[in-house]
């Protein structure tokens, strides 16, 4: 083989080589530039507000059992004629009470009936329903429920007044602006501590706003008159610089 010739097969492969190298040197350059271009941070943003329930509701269920049907329905509406009396009495207006369906019971009509049914045979239930917007005069009464009782009206529902806060959409505006700013505030700490700034929102999620008791009580959200809004949104923010 001449001179010459191996000179050409070599700057052949020096250019071959050069070619690969450079190559994959702007490959890596593109790579790199792509993944600064999209670095983001997604962080979450809290947003909580005390708020008090607006609507109460409360259904005081009573039962009455005898052998005669006629009886037993005469009980029991004198039992809704004296809760309904307790209510007024504690200041409800009648469009404030509602009665709900009657509940009767024939245990001998039963498939699976105890035997030597000679008494009792019939069970009438019936629900008062209380709804109001008076929150602590529901509160009043259902503390004095005892007095139902004393006057042998058979109360068998003492799970006492639900309260309800309607004005959630009065408050979600200002709570997801709340939520929002907060998030921007933990994505720019972030940013500070990478060298970057904070840029546009990428994407967001608002998040579910959930109403919780405020003083995390064993009567749960619906038995707390006083109540937590608590909202949570998840906002993706470009990082730039």
């Amino acid at each position: 083989m001449s001179r010459n010739t191996i000179l050409v097969i070599l700057f052949s492969a020096f250019l071959l080589g050069g070619g690969a190298a450079a190559g994959g040197y702007l490959m890596g350059k593109g790579i790199v530039t792509a993944r600064l271009t999209d670095r983001s941070v997604a962080v979450k943003g809290l947003a909580e507000k005390d708020v008090r329930a607006d609507l109460a509701t409360w259904q005081i269920r009573f039962t009455r059992t005898g052998d005669a049907l006629a009886d037993v329905q005469g009980q029991v509406e004198a039992d809704a004629a004296a809760i309904e009396g307790f209510l007024t009495g504690a200041g409800f207006d009648t469009a404030e009470i509602a009665l709900e369906r009657l509940e009767v019971t024939d245990l001998l009509a039963q498939s699976y009936r105890r035997d030597n049914i000679d008494k009792a045979r019939y069970i009438v239930a019936q629900t008062v329903r209380l709804r109001s917007n008076r929150i602590d005069r529901v509160s009043a009464a259902s503390s004095r429920l005892g007095d139902l009782v004393r006057r042998g009206v058979a109360v068998t529902d003492f799970g006492g007044p639900a309260y309800f806060f309607t004005g959630l959409n009065d408050v979600k505006p200002a709570m997801i602006a709340e939520a929002t700013r907060n998030a921007r505030a933990a994505a720019a700490r972030f940013a500070a501590d990478s060298g970057s700034r904070v840029g546009g929102i990428r994407r967001a999620n608002q998040g579910v706003f959930q109403i919780l008791p405020r003083d995390r009580s064993g009567n749960g959200e619906r038995g707390s008159i006083e109540k937590t809004v608590r909202v949570v949104t998840t906002v993706h923010y470009a990082l730039e610089g």
